[in-house]
């Protein structure tokens, strides 16, 4: 498919970054896995080599090039299954809230740590009783002279184990409901502030997911972000653009499935003719890569609109509903295709049918989607 906002040079982009992964990454990725955790060194390396926030203007460290870039490297990543080094949710996620809400002082100090990998980010939104429901968080953060203190827990952070600054949203007002939530910014060594484990999960085992504690830490307010009772809305606008990364990722891990089951199915034998050469197993592809081209002109018309500035809010819900839906069914039949060989750690589509479940879950389930796009239906 012609996908019109790439050029020549992103496609010289896209080669480089290619190589540079199946030097640096896929040859040792099995060992981070078995890890359960990525060496902090390749973040440094990704930063060396211009490969986080390539978007960032030039006075702060960054290239000022386009979201053509960033697709491009979430692309290149899950379609080789790499999903725990999480670079996108640092570059294409939580660093943009500190390019659009955070004051000059505060870029300076941070950004071009951001795109050296010098600071990795996180951002703290989900609590042990609180999912998707932002405005029901429950961390507090009191107003004592020229600082926070924040009390409460959070859970299931990615990067919560690697990262040295989180944007931690709390509840400066705790009587104000959604217009009582703000960000504040919690750098490494705070007093006060933990980590708890490294969760175990059923996918993305090299990615670092943990439980952040706060008791009684003291934070200045400086380190506030953006305006006091704003970070609902600030979630909210910045939303779109994490359901999008989603999205992309989603498309990419499908794509990617049905490339490896495809080549499988038609090597491998049954009664003597290729698996694929049954008419139930062609149908079952045929409808696979149908979906999964539908998919790609619904993500490229969300990339292309974003991209030009435009509101995506309602049909990137769908399409985050929608695409991450797709990418389970298409791993379900895809495992299956590959029969007992499909249950195996060795071979790929084991671990890419284990890692895509949870798209349907984070950045809002399919269920939370569902509603949002309802009431703007006006259902």
């Amino acid at each position: 498919m012609e996908r019109s906002f790439f050029t020549e040079e992103h496609r010289i982009f896209r080669d480089a970054f290619g190589r540079y992964l199946d030097r640096e990454v896929v040859p040792y990725y099995e060992k981070w896995e078995e890890d359960e955790i990525v060496p902090r060194a390749m973040w440094n390396k990704m930063g060396d080599n211009g490969y986080l926030c390539p978007w960032i203007e030039e006075k702060y460290g960054g290239l000022a090039a386009g979201y053509e870039y960033s697709v491009i490297i979430m692309e290149e990543l899950y379609y080789r299954g790499i999903s725990g080094l999480m670079i996108p949710l640092h570059s294409d996620i939580i660093v943009h809230y500190i390019d659009s809400f955070g004051n000059e002082e505060q870029k300076t100090r941070w950004l071009p740590g951001c795109v050296s990998g010098e600071i990795i980010t996180a951002i703290a939104m989900t609590e042990p009783d609180v999912g998707s429901d932002l405005a029901a968080i429950k961390t507090s953060a009191v107003r004592d002279g020229d600082s926070y203190i924040l009390n409460g827990q959070k859970t299931f952070i990615s990067n919560g184990i690697h990262s040295n600054l989180v944007i931690v949203a709390a509840k400066t007002d705790v009587k104000a409901g959604a217009k009582g939530v703000s960000l504040i910014c919690i750098e490494e060594g705070t007093p006060g502030f933990t980590r708890g484990r490294n969760l175990k999960k059923m996918g993305w085992h090299s990615q670092d997911t943990a439980e952040l504690i706060f008791e009684d830490c003291r934070v200045p307010v400086s380190n506030l972000l953006g305006e006091e009772g704003k970070g609902f809305y600030y979630m909210m606008e910045k939303l779109q653009g994490e359901r999008l990364v989603v999205c992309i990722m989603a498309q990419a891990m499908a794509e990617a499935m049905l490339d490896m089951t495809v080549k499988y199915s038609k090597e491998r034998k049954i009664f003597d003719q290729p698996v694929s050469s049954f008419q139930h197993n062609t149908f079952k592809i045929v409808d696979m890569a149908t979906e999964i081209e539908l998919g790609r002109t619904f993500v490229d018309s969300l990339i292309s609109d974003f991209i030009a500035g435009k509101d995506i809010v309602k049909r990137v819900s769908m399409g985050k509903a929608w695409i991450a839906e797709m990418a389970n069914r298409v791993a379900y039949h895809c495992v299956q295709l590959h029969g007992g060989y499909g249950y195996m750690e060795e071979y790929p589509i084991c671990r890419f049918s284990r890692d895509v479940r949870v798209v349907p879950i984070f950045a809002g389930s399919t269920e939370v989607m569902k509603v949002i796009v309802g009431r703007m239906m006006g259902l």
